[in-house]
């Protein structure tokens, strides 16, 4: 029996938030940015509450429970043995991407993605003064697979150094399998590229699926790959800005940590501490129940769609909260139907667009939010798109 209510409604509007106060019309209904609308779980909030009644916020020092909770969280779920001295903390998973950029690459340098991808990965690239080359994926009806035949050739240039893997990855919906990040590694190591894996979506993975952390696939992948990941996206908590960095390669991590200092984000606030440590330690029940009213959110989504509206088709999800829509057969670009759908039906989604030229046609929809929302949402969807 459910112990937890998702389907309340908490209004967000007014909050300063991001993803409910960009739009001025009162009307819409935001499902662009990747955060919840649930209220992160129980324990998080009383650790926090706890926290704020002691009145003092100075400069903080991050304590062992800290990597105790982080640890013993990913030894649990992913037998992933993840060592203390291993464990670099920052304010958030793209400042961690960007930093591990910068400490792998020269100026100039190739930087691979496999779009469509997340957006922030671009500019992270070009922000430390490095050039973006497209693995583009696979789409083979509606299901995603890495171009393993391109991803070899763009692997063999000597100036592409670096691999951004997101796994799971944003926006398509995959949860890579170990033969498939067994195949990325063996490519990629037999070219000298190091790999950065930001795997912030990692607990967000259906049944029939499992995350594989790339660096957990064996020493050669430790010794050359950097991983990425937060709770953020896990327990509704971005807005604290905690992220990890993890690099079991003592050379490399030398790097990257001086990287995040040079950058000055070396430093977090004393309430993301406290939401991992709540998170990871005292909050598992509650995200394993989250977790299946996700999956049935996205089973609802599913089958609304391939009834309600034919026209466009969900793409195949393993992971994420995040609907990725094929539109193409409606002839519009991402951003007018994006528009459209913003001035006529009151729905705020994300251009497909965003993620890379291969993203054209498509539209990203947040799923994660309680079923009356969703089904608001869903309704909106198809009387824009009836109006195509």
């Amino acid at each position: 029996m459910a112990q937890y209510d998702f389907d309340q409604i908490t209004s967000r509007r007014g909050s300063g938030c991001y993803k409910w106060d960009r739009s001025l019309d009162k009307d819409s209904l935001p499902m662009w940015v990747a955060d919840m609308d649930f209220p992160t779980a129980p324990a998080i909030i009383d650790a926090l509450t706890h926290r704020v009644q002691h009145g003092i916020f100075g400069y903080t020092k991050v304590p062992s429970l800290y990597y105790q909770a982080l640890m013993g969280w990913f030894e649990r779920r992913y037998d992933f043995a993840i060592e203390r001295d291993w464990v670099l903390y920052t304010s958030g998973v793209v400042p961690a991407v960007s930093a591990a950029i910068k400490a792998l690459t020269l100026s100039g340098n190739g930087v691979i993605v496999q779009t469509p991808v997340y957006n922030c990965f671009f500019s992270s690239i070009r922000n430390m003064g490095c050039q973006v080359v497209e693995n583009t994926l696979i789409n083979r009806d509606g299901y995603y697979e890495v171009d393993f035949e391109d991803l070899e050739q763009k692997a063999q240039d000597p100036n592409n150094t670096v691999l951004i893997l997101c796994n799971p990855h944003n926006p398509v919906g995959r949860a890579w399998t170990e033969a498939e990040l067994r195949k990325i590694g063996a490519i990629c190591f037999s070219h000298g590229v190091k790999v950065i894996s930001d795997e912030i979506h990692c607990d967000l993975v259906f049944p029939e699926h499992h995350h594989q952390p790339f660096a957990a696939l064996g020493p050669e992948f430790a010794a050359n790959s950097v991983t990425c990941h937060a709770p953020s996206k896990s327990f509704n908590i971005a807005g604290l800005q905690i992220a990890n960095i993890i690099v079991p390669n003592p050379e490399l991590r030398v790097r990257v940590n001086k990287t995040l200092n040079i950058h000055e984000v070396c430093d977090v606030n004393p309430f993301g501490i406290e939401a991992l440590i709540a998170a990871y330690r005292d909050s598992e029940k509650w995200f394993d129940e989250l977790l299946t009213y996700l999956y049935g959110n996205y089973q609802i989504t599913q089958a609304f769609i391939a009834k309600e509206i034919p026209q466009v088709t969900l793409t195949k999800q393993e992971a994420t909260y995040l609907a990725w829509i094929d539109c193409r057969s409606l002839g519009m670009s991402s951003n007018k139907l994006v528009d459209k759908l913003e001035h006529e039906a009151h729905l705020i989604l994300s251009p497909g667009s965003v993620f890379g030229a291969d993203g054209e046609g498509f539209l990203r929809l947040n799923m994660a939010c309680p079923r009356a929302l969703l089904m608001d949402g869903l309704h909106r969807f198809k009387a824009g798109i009836k109006a195509c």
